[in-house]
């Protein structure tokens, strides 16, 4: 497959200017990154260099040293005026913001013209270092799940099998047989991404405990459950910061979030219970007993589905489109999703199906005056249809 996100033409253009930013591309495990990046390069009409830090000891920081020193002998042999250098994973590499800020300062002294691009699948550990030590160094891209336009061009996937399957681009060829693809979930996307995103770089001191947390999350994936609850569903728990922060590094994994209740103060926001959304409705389906024939049968859970669905859309756009989303409840009265971004709000309410009128929405619409209130489901905008439009064109 020889699929192009469209992160690529951004991507190509910034790479196709005067030097001035290291290139950050960042994201979840097996969403194209390194593909991205491996077609960009054969596009660029100069030479470069890859490297991946996936199997290096995290401890060996002359490795970047190392791979950038090959780059400026090849930009040499090669006698071009331009070159680039693609570093993998690199925050897998200790210290490596400080060493990659020293080189790309020294490159900027002698006007060596090395362009940069470095790719990582731990979203909080990129931006530590970045913050930390590459402040106004570098630009930042996030490339997100993938959406069902882009499952749709690639592999010709109707709604329903995206809600189900997800987008994950690996395991397309795999769901003619479901047991198959759920074990490929399971052991190779979400084994994976715990142990080698969260696990093997940040301090977890009780692992089965945030494996635990996970399952329950994607369970409940659409509801709100109070942290109070959770901890009398889980064994070993501990205090409800834990599970918590447990929840924040999973959504910084691009596995599962917690969605903070929308109260127009942040500080309402904060003492919330979280409405537990996955990234990908892949790592939902596939820990389920159902086949895709037998959830589409079940109206109430294929209505959660959806709605995970169009969730998981939502937090993938809000990440690229600099957009918050957030739930909203008072007692009785809910909705869905409420997005903000730069003072504005939109409230929006999900039905799969033909429902009577949600008073919920009204209540919300006099309570904060949003630009606009949205009902996704089949008695107004078709939630298909929902999953191909750009959420930030709402605002």
């Amino acid at each position: 497959m020889n699929f192009e996100r469209k992160y690529l033409s951004d991507l190509q253009g910034r790479l196709l200017e005067t030097r001035r930013f290291i290139q950050v591309v960042a994201g979840p495990r097996q969403v194209g990154k390194t593909t991205m990046v491996q077609q960009l390069l054969q596009k660029l009409p100069f030479p470069s260099h890859y490297a991946a830090a996936d199997a290096v000891v995290h401890t060996d920081a002359v490795w970047i040293e190392q791979q950038w020193e090959t780059a400026r002998i090849k930009q040499k042999q090669a006698e071009s005026p331009e070159f680039i250098l693609a570093i993998d994973e690199i925050q897998k590499i200790s210290n490596w913001s400080e060493i990659v800020k020293r080189l790309w300062d020294e490159d900027t002294r002698l006007q060596h013209n090395m362009k940069v691009i470095l790719l990582g699948s731990s979203r909080v550990l990129l931006q530590q270092g970045l913050t930390e030590s590459l402040a106004g160094r570098f630009e930042l891209s996030y490339i997100g799940h993938w959406s069902f336009t882009e499952m749709h061009e690639a592999f010709g996937w109707s709604a329903e099998q995206f809600v189900w399957f997800g987008g994950y681009p690996g395991g397309a060829e795999l769901i003619q047989d479901e047991e198959r693809w759920k074990r490929y979930i399971s052991e190779a996307l979400i084994e994976t991404s715990i142990s080698k995103d969260i696990l093997m770089l940040t301090r977890v001191d009780k692992p089965a405990l945030l494996r635990q947390l996970f399952e329950l999350g994607c369970q409940y994936s659409g509801q709100i459950l109070s942290f109070t609850k959770i901890v009398g569903q889980l064994q070993d728990a501990g205090n409800t910061t834990t599970l918590s922060n447990y929840l924040t590094l999973l959504g910084q994994a691009g596995l599962l979030s917690g969605l903070e209740k929308y109260a127009g103060s942040k500080i309402s926001q904060r003492g919330s219970s979280p409405k537990f959304q996955v990234h990908n409705t892949a790592l939902l389906s596939a820990q389920q007993g159902y086949s895709l024939a037998e959830a589409r049968v079940r109206p109430d859970y294929w209505g959660r589905l959806v709605e995970s669905a169009i969730g998981a859309y939502l937090l993938n756009c809000s990440l690229r489109d600099d957009f918050r989303v957030f739930y909203w409840r008072d007692g009785n009265y809910e909705v869905d999703f409420v997005l903000e971004k730069k003072g504005k709000v939109i409230g929006l309410e999900v039905k799969s199906g033909a429902s009577r009128r949600n008073p919920g929405m009204a209540v919300f619409q006099k309570k904060f005056q949003p630009q606009r209130v949205l009902l996704i489901g089949d008695t107004a905008l078709p939630w298909d249809t929902f999953l191909s439009i750009s959420p930030n064109d709402l605002f």
